[in-house]
């Protein structure tokens, strides 16, 4: 286990060049995880794989070959949405010059009808996770777009050009109003961050010597048409969920060690009896953090039975565990895919006779493959499990603000109350409300929001998920679960302080006394009455950024 140590007073800027100066990302349509896409939404270069590139190229050629053999294809050579009984172009044949620019007028005009998204300007962090997540998808080799394209993704990420998004307007059925201004900046228009300065994006394209887009084909749709925002959240809290789930079992941990809890519940034997995957793993996880605690010793003043919060922690741990090793496989299956409609198949033919299952093919002279209407831009897998998250979240914060409650009652703990000192008038008295109210709050966000909705687009779009609401609302908790855990280790801390005043040989475990010690070097024992806002603010930073 490394020593704890904490990461302060870097500025975003510095992150973000060192960054981009140290690291580049692979990426190859297959193989991208949620840590990648953090990466390099923190400003890590991007190299695209050569095989994923000849994919790309591959599937245009089909889409092409499709269009010019007279399919219908949506948002292709028919309108979209409502509009896809509507003929757009006519490409029947050979592709005209008139036929190429009518399709170039559609696809500029799509863009411009799908831009309309609300709210704050995203951060460009969550900005660039959009993009790398899109990328990966287009690497896959279902879109069928331009490579053009899929080299202006990479090269706004390496250049630092980052469309200026709204975060809100999209119901979760694919991010269209909100994913539309990365089409707007690709054609020069719209706004961009570029190195970090707000400007118009064809200033910005200028400067980074690029040629604006002129999107042709599917292009448009797309760049558009994905759930790129919501999986780009995704990714980001499933990274923030990881560290969340280490930090909470070392606070439970160290908050058992200032309880003087009983670690009977996490033995092995108890775990052989009701073996859940999970409960199982968290037990022996506790175990080792607490290996050489002074809680293995006999001491006839422990409790037999511990209150639930304390006793039926491993199993409230685990099913954060769960939500993450969950979440995990879903989210490896959403970044490397298509969720496109319609989507491209490469290197593929019919295996069957049968009219409706053969008509999506096509092939051309060294190339064959498919254009099949999907349902691929459906998030509702991936949504439901972030919903699952959210519970497992309320609960574990439930457990730690009933933990500290317990900790600040001289009742269970034989110390003072509410761990105050002969300096104190109150000491932690008021300092329960803070982390009640969050908890509350955790409570209300872990409500589903996926069935919210009503039919849109003329009654086409009739389901919904509110993919990027339900994401950002675990983001919240996470947040919120860092503020509460803080307050609890803050109130351990306290209570440790104390037993050692009573008992100087008091030992932690190794892993709990250089949390205790690193901890002590942010937040100091509160021997007299003192304002906690800020050391609130400072415990919650502390866990966000402990490393072990």
């Amino acid at each position: 286990m490394k020593n704890g140590l904490l990461v302060r007073g870097l500025s975003l800027a510095v992150v973000f060049a060192l960054n981009a100066s140290a690291t580049s990302v692979m990426l190859d349509g297959k193989s991208a995880n949620s840590s990648q896409i953090v990466e390099i939404s923190r400003g890590a270069k991007v190299e695209i794989d050569e095989n994923a590139m000849k994919r790309v190229k591959k599937s245009h050629d089909v889409l092409l070959e499709a269009a010019k053999t007279g399919h219908k294809i949506y948002g292709l050579t028919v309108g979209v949405g409502l509009n896809k009984d509507r003929q757009m172009v006519d490409p029947s044949g050979n592709l005209s010059t008139e036929v190429i620019e009518a399709s170039k007028q559609f696809n500029t005009g799509l863009i411009h009808a799908h831009c309309g998204g609300v709210g704050d300007d995203m951060d460009i962090k969550t900005a660039r996770a959009v993009l790398a997540t899109r990328l990966n998808n287009m690497l896959f080799g279902g879109t069928g777009v331009q490579s053009e394209v899929v080299e202006l993704y990479k090269d706004f990420l390496n250049h630092d050009i980052v469309p200026v998004m709204p975060t809100k307007g999209s119901m979760g059925e694919a991010d269209i109003t909100i994913l539309g201004h990365v089409g707007l900046a690709m054609i020069g228009e719209g706004e961009v961050y570029y190195k970090g300065k707000k400007m118009a994006a064809s200033d910005a394209l200028k400067k980074a010597g690029l040629k604006k887009l002129s999107p042709f084909g599917k292009d448009s749709l797309s760049i558009l048409s994905s759930n790129a925002y919501s999986a780009a959240l995704g990714a980001l809290a499933l990274e923030e969920m990881r560290h969340l789930s280490k930090i909470s079992k070392y606070v439970y941990a160290i908050s058992l060690e200032a309880f003087n809890g009983n670690i009977a519940p996490m033995h092995q034997e108890a775990n052989r009896l009701r073996p859940f995957p999970d409960y199982v793993r968290v037990s022996e996880q506790i175990r080792g953090i607490l290996e050489g605690s002074y809680l293995w010793n006999q001491d006839d003043a422990r409790a037999l039975q511990d209150p639930l919060s304390y006793r039926d922690a491993a199993y409230i741990l685990g099913t954060l565990d769960s939500s993450i090793d969950r979440l995990e496989h879903l989210m490896m299956i959403q970044f490397n895919s298509s969720d496109d409609n319609p989507g491209v198949s490469v290197d593929v033919s019919s295996q069957s006779e049968r009219f409706q299952e053969k008509k999506v093919y096509v092939e051309g002279k060294d190339f064959k493959g498919a254009v099949v209407p999907t349902a691929n831009f459906e998030p509702l897998p991936w949504v439901i499990a972030f919903e699952e998250a959210a519970i497992s979240l309320a609960h574990n914060s439930a457990a730690s603000a009933q933990r500290t409650i317990k900790l600040s009652d001289d009742g269970f703990t034989k110390l003072t109350r509410f761990l105050g000192t002969d300096k104190t008038v109150h000491a932690f008295g008021a300092m329960q409300k803070p982390f009640v109210a969050l908890a509350g709050e955790n409570r209300a966000l872990a409500n589903p929001v996926s069935l919210n909705h009503v039919p849109v687009a003329g009654n086409i779009e009739d389901v919904a998920t509110n993919a990027p609401l339900a994401v950002s609302r675990v983001r919240m908790q996470i947040e919120n679960l860092y503020a509460i855990l803080g307050m609890e280790l803050m109130h351990a801390a306290q209570a440790i302080d104390l037993r050692k005043q009573k008992n100087p040989e008091l030992k932690l475990s190794p892993a709990t006394e250089q949390l205790y010690r690193e901890y002590r070097k942010i937040v100091k024992f509160l021997e007299e009455d003192r304002p906690l806002s800020n050391d609130f603010k400072n415990s919650s930073s502390f866990l966000k950024n402990y490393n072990y």
